[in-house]
């Protein structure tokens, strides 16, 4: 729970981080070896480093993904942007069920070693709500905001 809950927080905050896109020569050979054996066909990599992760953006088999290192080049997870056709069907089920007044302004799945957990941020004209699942059958409110 903690690593799902550091890689939202990261994931939130990551263009606001310390050294935005430093040369491949300035991230941990280990965190380097690790990636290009998980990802070698990756593309357009981007890196930033923080003082406890490296976060490395690219393009991955046509998709946009994100992923976590610690200093050690141990993969903490990933993160990417998904369609809501791309959700499991009992989410996409709860969703026209529970929120049809409602429309989608983000969505994104967060993958860790404890599995993988969606996010989705719904919005009416005086709302804005964003939906959390880590069982992939139903959606928790996460946090709500009122529009002013």
């Amino acid at each position: 729970m903690k690593k799902i809950m550091l890689l939202l927080g990261v994931f939130a905050v990551s263009f606001g981080t310390v050294n935005a896109n430093p040369g491949s020569e300035e991230v941990d050979a280990r965190v380097l070896g690790a990636f290009k054996k998980e990802f070698a066909t990756a593309k357009d990599i981007t890196w930033t480093l923080a003082p406890n992760y490296y976060q490395a953006s690219f393009v991955y088999n046509e998709q946009h993904i994100t992923a976590y290192y610690n200093t050690v080049g141990e993969l903490l997870g990933l993160a990417r942007f998904v369609s809501p056709v791309d959700l499991p069907l009992a989410l996409q089920a709860d969703l026209k069920k529970n929120y049809q007044s409602y429309w989608i302004s983000n969505l994104f799945e967060a993958a860790t070693s404890e599995g993988t957990t969606y996010y989705i941020t719904i919005e009416d004209a005086d709302q804005s709500v964003v939906l959390k699942s880590d069982n992939a059958r139903d959606w928790d409110q996460y946090k709500k905001v009122k529009k002013s």
